[in-house]
């Protein structure tokens, strides 16, 4: 079976920026399991396994606007210190999660901490970590059927012994 809209398409994968250093894998005999044309990978990605077969490897190079989108300047932004939570340590790196004013997820990534003269401000980045970078992916098609109606209707895979909600 080849690959197309409604299939559930078992991948291993790997992904380097450019540069060779894997930034992320799928872990040997655990493949990312996804119904293709739900969006569920990135577009630039999903577009290029259209009409793969299962043993089907590809590299494939997935430019920011197919992936993960440009950076957006606006994404950065100067919080003051005092928004964040008493003893909360600020640290650049840091991966951590607001809630926007529908309760929805925000994640950010702390870019560093700045003094003013109105006190600490932690600069924060709301864009995707790998948005304005171009996606090296090495994959190999493990396994392509057909989705279930089942899974049709939830949107997503499930497991050999079905799903329960």
């Amino acid at each position: 079976m080849k690959i197309g809209k409604g299939s559930v398409v078992s991948l291993q994968y790997s992904l380097h920026l450019g540069d060779g250093e894997v930034i992320d894998a799928s872990e040997p005999g655990d493949p990312l399991v996804y119904i293709q044309g739900e969006s569920q990978i990135v577009p630039g990605l999903e577009r290029e396994l259209e009409g793969l077969e299962a043993g089907a490897r590809r590299q494939v190079a997935v430019s920011p606007a197919d992936g993960y989108g440009e950076a957006d300047p606006g994404g950065i932004q100067r919080v003051p210190r005092r928004e964040f939570p008493e003893g909360f340590e600020p640290a650049e790196g840091m991966e951590l999660v607001a809630q926007g004013p529908d309760g929805e997820p925000l994640p950010f990534v702390v870019k560093g901490v700045e003094r003013s003269l109105e006190g600490e401000v932690v600069i924060v980045d709301f864009n995707h970590p790998l948005a304005g970078k171009t996606l090296h992916f090495d994959v190999t098609v493990a396994e392509v059927r057909a989705a279930t109606e089942e899974e049709l209707e939830h949107g997503h895979v499930h497991g050999p012994e079905g799903h329960h909600h």
